[in-house]
């Protein structure tokens, strides 16, 4: 990946991050968290990962932003110097949740050592 497309998906990060906190006006995205975003290498496309405080509501947030990402990418236009916004897709980010997983695994796995030292 070029230097190019790393510094477009940070700087697009933190302006969606901002346009969702503050310029979207839906009660559904109040506690949404921008983690990360893939920018395809001929700036055609976005995927903007999230997460929300409420698990069980992930779909009805990503249906929201999904809704909300012609104004979002309008906004981005506005902000970014880019020859052509990307088309924006939003996806819950699972990451956080399978990190967990596996750190309680490896607890887990840990504990069962320790009993069997005794």
């Amino acid at each position: 990946m070029s230097i190019k497309i790393e510094r477009i998906e940070k700087e697009m990060h933190r302006e969606v991050s901002k346009i969702v906190e503050l310029e979207v006006k839906n009660k559904k995205l109040e506690f949404v968290t921008i983690t990360s975003c893939h920018v395809t290498n001929d700036l055609s496309f976005a995927k903007i990962y999230f997460t929300c405080l409420k698990e069980e509501d992930k779909k009805e947030v990503e249906k929201a932003l999904n809704q909300a990402s012609g104004f979002i990418r309008k906004q981005l236009a506005n902000i970014m110097n880019l020859r052509h916004t990307p088309e924006l897709t939003f996806v819950y980010d699972d990451s956080i949740n399978y990190g967990q997983k596996i750190e309680r695994v490896i607890e887990q796995m840990h504990k069962g050592e320790q009993n069997e030292g005794k």
